[in-house]
């Protein structure tokens, strides 16, 4: 049974994808230092599994080196980062530190992990390092360009992980994905707020005119993109993983009321609220997904109109996911930038 290492995996992808590697009868170790963003909700179907193990540990921990040689995993899939543009607004130091010094002890240590064992690292990042994406759609040599904090320190992570390929031959792959949505996502982002609100009668809020336009993925098919990547990939090489589908944010919250409204009955004080853009609001990204689609034959397989009801449905019928949250982590504004 080989052995799969997942750092970040009480969070929205990495528990996903745990799930899926379950599934597909790998033994996995959850590595997760147990932040604002970690919730042992998004195990509990799991956590008791016989080829499931969770340690506590942060990414900066020079106990990685030790995990690693006493696990022996085949493929490593690093997960754990910080995510959230606005709390990057506010707090970039706390993005720094996971995202690029975290990144960096997982390398050294994997640098010499590698040296003895056949292992393979997966970096997995956003499409957000490409900045704004006007016209057409970023592949994998369009130029860098991040406007958040956030969005800096993925790409200096990519870059450092690219450049330990090259200097010293570590076994790497670097993923770059369009947004995610689907079970187990925290509320303080875009769709899953949208649906508390809707499901406790409160307005929707939507930054500015609600024109930015994002290219949506529903998180297993990503997460089936990585396995994919993992068995298939080039090292050294960058592969993006998108649906090659944009919609807008004001497109968004009508397509999930519309979903709402058929199924709950709906409150009067649900309604669109236009609220204060965020700083530096990139208006569009947009992947060019054809490398992974002609190299790896991975298509995605869930349209958006499908996932959003599954999401939905997920967190209509798992209402207790938010009450694992203090309220303030749900319904704070963050990211106004009032220094």
């Amino acid at each position: 049974m080989k052995k799969i290492l997942v750092t970040g995996g009480l969070g929205f992808i990495g528990s996903n994808l745990i799930e899926l590697l379950l599934e597909k009868k790998y033994f996995v170790i959850n590595i997760d230092k147990i932040s604002y963003s970690s919730n042992f909700y998004n195990v509990k179907e799991f956590r008791k599994s016989h080829n499931y193990r969770f340690i506590k540990c942060d990414i900066n921990d020079k106990k990685i080196k030790k995990i690693l040689f006493k696990f022996k995993p085949h493929i490593i899939f690093n997960l754990a980062a910080e995510t959230h543009v606005d709390r990057s607004i506010d707090n970039p130091g706390n993005f720094i530190k996971s995202n690029i010094l975290g990144v960096y002890n997982i390398l050294e240590c994997f640098k010499q992990f590698s040296k003895k064992y056949k292992s393979k690292l997966i970096h997995i990042s956003t499409d957000e390092v490409y900045g704004d994406v006007i016209k057409g759609r970023s592949d994998e040599n369009y130029s860098y360009n991040p406007s958040s904090p956030y969005a800096a320190s993925k790409a200096s992570s990519d870059h450092l992980v690219s450049s330990f390929v090259k200097t010293y031959k570590i076994p790497a792959i670097i993923t770059n994905c369009s947004n995610n949505y689907g079970p187990k996502q925290h509320p303080e982002k875009f769709i899953p707020k949208l649906i508390y609100n809707i499901l406790n009668n409160i307005n929707l809020p939507i930054y500015g005119k609600g024109l930015n336009s994002r290219e949506w993925i529903f998180v297993k098919d990503h997460c089936e993109a990585l396995i994919e990547i993992s068995k298939k990939g080039k090292i050294g090489n960058f592969y993006n993983i998108g649906s090659n589908r944009n919609i807008e944010n004001i497109k968004v919250c009508r397509n999930l009321f519309k979903i709402a409204k058929s199924k709950i009955k709906i409150g009067k004080n649900v309604k669109i609220k236009f609220v204060k853009d965020r700083p530096a609001h990139d208006i569009r990204y947009a992947l060019n997904s054809k490398k992974i689609k002609k190299e790896l034959k991975w298509y995605p397989k869930t349209s958006f109109e499908n996932g959003l009801n599954k999401t939905f449905d997920w967190y209509l019928n798992n209402i207790d996911y938010y009450s694992s949250f203090k309220k303030k982590d749900i319904l704070k504004r963050l990211g106004l930038n009032k220094s």
